[in-house]
């Protein structure tokens, strides 16, 4: 696949990872769509880069998603490429007896990091190869997955969330070859974002970084890196590709 020739739609592209993405593939691709649920970063995107395409929904409603990947092919043609980048990162152990009331992991942090880094993935993924199968468009569904899903202590949600993700990538590659379209995940270690440093205290950073062979966390470019790569080779397919400094959790 060509970059220049593409066609590209990146959830969560308003801000952090998604938005470098969004940056700089729009001055290479054929045309890049962002999803976000944030209005006011779309908005500040679109400012900044006029001629990124921008839609504003909520991934984690399987309705409202149906409707808008009808939108966006309605009004775009055929898309090549679809990058499930949206996601949270949320750090909880299963049992915190430091915790002043339930000790136990809460329901409802299970639910939403479930909901937003496993089923939007879901909901998105399934409409998008619907209208790719239907439009006749080849290309290749890369999801953001990350190094803990191999299993992180503190990361219960988090590391199931992903997981899922490296499972259904496998699937969804064995599914689709048929159709002309890859399924290709890209599982980062920790990334200098502010997601990463909100997520994790100061002293959880240096220590990921101690453990890094590279003694740092990734670069935003260096994931960009990882994208083009996916995109243009063609017989990469059904793959995790790791993207973590040499780090082993």
């Amino acid at each position: 696949m060509i970059v220049k020739d593409s066609a590209i739609l990146i959830t969560g592209g308003a801000s952090g990872l998604g938005k470098t993405l969004a940056v700089n593939l729009a001055s290479i691709a054929a045309k890049v769509i962002v999803i976000d649920k944030n209005q006011e970063s779309l908005a500040l995107l679109k400012e900044e880069q006029p001629l990124i395409h921008c839609y504003c929904g909520d991934l984690t409603n399987y309705d409202e998603v149906h409707r808008l990947i009808g939108k966006i092919f309605d009004e775009h043609g055929k898309i090549n490429v679809l990058v499930n980048n949206a996601g949270i990162i949320h750090s909880e152990p299963l049992i915190n007896l430091l915790s002043r009331e339930d000790i136990k992991h809460k329901v409802e942090n299970w639910n939403r990091t479930i909901d937003i880094n496993l089923n939007a993935v879901f909901y998105v993924t399934v409409n998008m190869v619907e209208k790719m199968v239907k439009t006749r468009s080849k290309g290749v569904i890369i999801n953001i997955s990350s190094i803990s899903a191999n299993g992180n202590a503190g990361q219960s949600a988090y590391a199931a969330s992903k997981a899922a993700i490296n499972a259904l990538t496998v699937t969804w590659s064995k599914e689709l070859g048929m159709f002309g379209i890859r399924a290709v995940a890209i599982a980062p270690g920790f990334m200098d974002t502010p997601s990463t440093r909100a997520a994790l205290t100061e002293n959880k950073i240096k220590q990921y970084q101690n453990a890094t062979p590279l003694n740092r966390m990734g670069k935003t470019e260096e994931l960009l890196n990882a994208v083009i790569f996916v995109m243009e080779n063609d017989f990469y397919n059904g793959t995790i590709l790791s993207l973590d400094g040499g780090l082993k959790i």
